[in-house]
């Protein structure tokens, strides 16, 4: 009886396991697949042309890993078949130009039985500039210049400001927006010290992916005007009015002549009646005699004025002379009287 109960509760078992391992299977066999997608690339430059070779990747967003690599045809297309749906990153690893840029990544969604397409365009290189600045005669190197350099008229590009260092170079790099190259125009707008401003523009083409090199000169400042070193007019050819040689007056060296002196004592003059009892009256006679000028302490050149100065002392002396004869005979006169009154 035991025996029997237990074989049935076995057999029991048994067949619930066995039915639960049979259903699982088919209910997973029954779920739908889902389809995929496709994504296709068109890669072409800003001037429209179409970029072949260009290499791209599909990676997946969610641990990174690289899904699908390919690149573009001869026409610049690329198709990524039986993507599975979902979010990717498109990477572009090769532009397959040497004149192109990489595009920047971007997220591509991928949806069942769906096409995304997606137009890639890589931009050109930008050129590198070198700008010089050099004395126009010497071919010097100059620092401290500042150069605008801004694109031509319809061009595209922001200004840049320039400043050679001390090699007189700068350097930059010039956007470009065609294969052809794009216009810009270099101007000085301050010239190093000591030198001349050169404002005017110099044109530049930039073209992908190429070197460029411009030269700016300056000339050096001229000095100042020094002053005239011979006068600004031809001197007269008359020479100018002679002095005279005559010298100046000068003192003679020859003294003046003094005259002699008149007698210190009085002349006796007799009374008109000789009478010997009657005494004799004496009166100081008058000097006839001119008393001699002082010599001046300065005398006139010899000219007129030196002769009539002689002159002069020629006449004094001759006064002189005759004042003393006429006392010499005076007195004479007056011893011979008293001779004659004594004889008689």
């Amino acid at each position: 009886m035991r025996a029997t109960r237990r074989t049935a509760a076995t057999v029991a078992a048994t067949t619930l396991a066995t039915s639960s391992m049979i259903w699982a299977p088919t209910a997973l066999a029954s779920a739908p697949e889902i389809p995929p997608g496709v994504v296709e690339i068109t890669k072409k430059d800003p001037d429209g042309a179409l970029l072949a070779g260009a290499a791209f990747a599909l990676l997946d967003t969610l641990n990174g890993t690289q899904a699908l690599t390919g690149k573009t045809n001869a026409d610049g297309i690329l198709r990524f078949e039986n993507v599975h749906p979902g979010t990717y990153r498109l990477k572009e690893t090769d532009s397959g130009s040497p004149l192109h840029d990489l595009a920047p990544d971007q997220d591509v969604i991928v949806t069942p039985e769906h096409t995304a397409k997606l137009t890639i365009i890589d931009t050109f290189k930008p050129a590198e500039l070198l700008v010089k600045k050099t004395d126009k005669k010497t071919g010097k190197p100059l620092a401290g210049a500042v150069i605008n350099i801004t694109p031509s008229t319809g061009g595209t590009g922001k200004a840049i400001t320039l400043t050679t260092g001390k090699g007189g170079t700068a350097t930059t790099k010039l956007p470009v927006s065609s294969r052809e190259g794009t216009a810009y125009t270099g101007t000085e707008t301050k010239a190093p010290t000591g030198y001349e401003l050169d404002s005017a523009p110099v044109k530049i083409t930039a073209k992908p992916a190429e070197k460029t090199t411009v030269t700016f000169t300056n000339t050096k400042k001229s000095k100042p005007t020094q002053p005239p070193t011979t006068p600004p007019t031809t001197p007269p050819t008359t020479p100018p009015v002679t002095p005279p040689t005559t010298p100046p007056a000068t003192p003679p060296t020859t003294p003046p002549v003094t005259p002699s002196t008149p007698p210190t004592t009085p002349a006796t003059i007799p009374s008109a009646t000789p009478n010997p009892s009657q005494s004799t009256s004496t009166a100081p006679v008058p000097s006839t005699d001119t008393p001699s000028t002082p010599p001046s302490k300065g005398s006139l050149a010899h000219t007129g004025a030196d002769s009539k100065t002689w002159l002069i002392a020629a006449g004094g002396l001759l006064v002189a002379a005759g004042g003393s004869a006429l006392i010499a005979a005076r007195r004479k006169k007056t011893r011979g009287e008293e001779e004659s009154q004594t004889t008689s």
